[in-house]
């Protein structure tokens, strides 16, 4: 307390800063010998600076190009300062795989950063800890697999909605748009149908907005400024991202309250609708896990399929020789019917397509940010209990060590000589462990199933005037990695 008195006296800035620094200094070999104390080996990095750690070293725009490039200096364990928080990365395919699969418990938790608190504040699946993790997690897989999740429920909501999806496409009649929102609200139908029990009109502004805004919030939370925000959280009454976020939050809490309380007014015990309705059943006082579970399945149930998707279609346009290849092998084995899931083992050039869009457009390159459970040796290294730790997604799915060409477009990763489907080990968009997707396996049906039934009816090509050079792969940075924007035109094919 004196010393902070004398600073208020000082009347010079070059004695303020002085002793500023002197502060800064002894705080820092306060730190330094409490490790060499501790005798342990902390993975290296680069020397931090006072307050701002590394973030001097960092594209904020693309912080996950930064983090790869500086692993050829430090290794594939090894630490940064944002801001003071010590955050330990994990990069390449072999080292996040034995981090995420082999220490699961160890690097298990999520670690909630103050922009993720806006979100959720602990409850929920995908930013929660704990037991109160866990039992979300366990109802979610139990009660979504009950509705059909990744079996023939689910497969018929799918091709149901892409009848709608058709009919957004076709009032288009093949001129250039924008497949963000038709897609998105496709997608979101079918999480809304297991979810609420039902879908929703893509002319329903209640919907609509909801969409809109989850999609929204995605986007900016992977923002520079929201960076920032969980680096230094006291500039958050400065940030007019934080406010919009917020904001988005109160207003879909709000419409999802409405949608609830419909359900429980005509809630049957004995008719479970969806999960919602389970929910209810179960757990009638528990508002704020409900809440958070709902909007967490809304949210990541739209925006990575959708993205995915969009990519999808985006690639065929730029590359128009391999959706010639992808409408031979469909026209060839399908014919005119509806594509169903069996017949994506007749299809091994279109499932290497569609897993190599998964890797190329990496989607969630940051991965979201995991905690450890406990004190860790891992790969000769200490990391203390709590450090909040990146596995690197993109430098798993561009690991050069395990894809011959990490940077291009080339469906070939998935196909032996024989031409048949082949899966990699190193294919890890869902990531893995304790924290997987637990939607991978409605994701991977709904990615195939609206992929081929669209690429069987239109051919995807550049707006008249514009090349496929023109649409470029750098897409646009938030939690996840969308498109850059752009328009296609989906032409009916005979």
């Amino acid at each position: 307390m004196a010393v902070v008195e004398s600073m208020l006296n000082f009347s010079s800035t070059g004695a303020l800063l002085g002793a500023f620094l002197l502060l800064m200094v002894l705080y820092r070999l306060t730190c330094d010998s409490r490790s060499q104390k501790e005798g342990e080996i902390e993975p290296p990095g680069p020397k931090p600076l006072p307050l701002l750690g590394n973030l001097l070293s960092l594209d904020l725009t693309r912080p996950f190009d930064s983090l790869c490039e500086l692993s050829r200096t430090y290794g594939n364990v090894y630490q940064v300062f944002l801001g003071p928080k010590k955050v330990v990365v994990l990069v390449g395919h072999k080292t996040v795989k034995e981090a995420l699969v082999n220490y699961a418990d160890e690097f298990g938790e999520r670690d909630i950063t103050p922009g993720f608190r806006i979100v959720n504040d602990g409850h929920g699946i995908l930013f929660s800890n704990g037991e109160n993790w866990k039992e979300m997690r366990r109802f979610a897989l139990s009660n979504l697999r009950d509705f059909g999740m990744g079996k023939r429920g689910s497969e018929d909501k799918i091709i149901e909605e892409i009848q709608y999806l058709k009919g957004e496409f076709d009032k288009f009649k093949g001129k250039a748009f924008d497949t963000t929102q038709p897609v998105n609200y496709a997608v979101s139908n079918i999480i809304s149908s297991i979810v609420y029990g039902s879908r929703f009109e893509y002319t329903d502004p209640r919907f609509t907005e909801m969409v809109d805004r989850a999609n929204k919030n995605i986007r900016i939370s992977g923002s520079a400024s929201m960076m920032l925000y969980n680096t230094f959280p006291w500039l958050g009454p400065f940030l007019n991202s934080k406010r919009i976020i917020v904001r988005n939050v109160l207003k879909n809490k709000a419409e999802m309250t409405k949608l609830i309380n419909e359900l429980l007014e005509t809630l049957n015990p004995q008719d479970r609708r969806g999960l919602v309705d389970s929910f209810l059943i179960r757990k009638q006082s528990d508002e704020e896990n409900l809440l958070a579970m709902v909007g967490n399945l809304f949210a990541a149930g739209t925006d990575t399929t959708g993205t995915t998707l969009r990519w999808g279609l985006m690639l065929m346009a730029k590359y128009p020789h391999i959706q010639d290849r992808v409408q031979d092998e469909i026209d060839g084995v399908i014919g005119g019917r509806q594509p169903v899931v069996d017949d994506r083992k007749k299809l091994p050039y279109t499932d290497a397509v569609i897993h190599e869009t998964q890797r190329l457009a990496n989607i969630v390159p940051m991965n979201l940010p995991h905690k450890t459970s406990c004190d860790v040796h891992f790969n000769g290294y200490f990391i203390k209990k709590g450090t909040p730790v990146i596995p690197l997604l993109t430098s798993v799915l561009k690991d050069p060590n395990e894809w011959e060409k990490p940077n291009s477009f080339y469906p070939e990763h998935f196909l032996d000589e024989k031409g048949q489907f082949v899966k990699r080990d190193a294919f890890m968009p869902f990531s893995s462990g304790r924290r997987v997707c637990l939607g991978e396996s409605l994701a991977r049906m709904e990615l195939f199933l609206f992929f081929t039934s669209l690429l069987q009816s239109y051919r995807f090509t550049t707006p008249p005037g514009v090349s496929g050079d023109d649409l470029d792969l750098k897409g646009i940075v938030g939690i996840t990695l969308n498109p850059s924007p752009h328009k296609l035109c989906a032409i009916r094919r005979p």
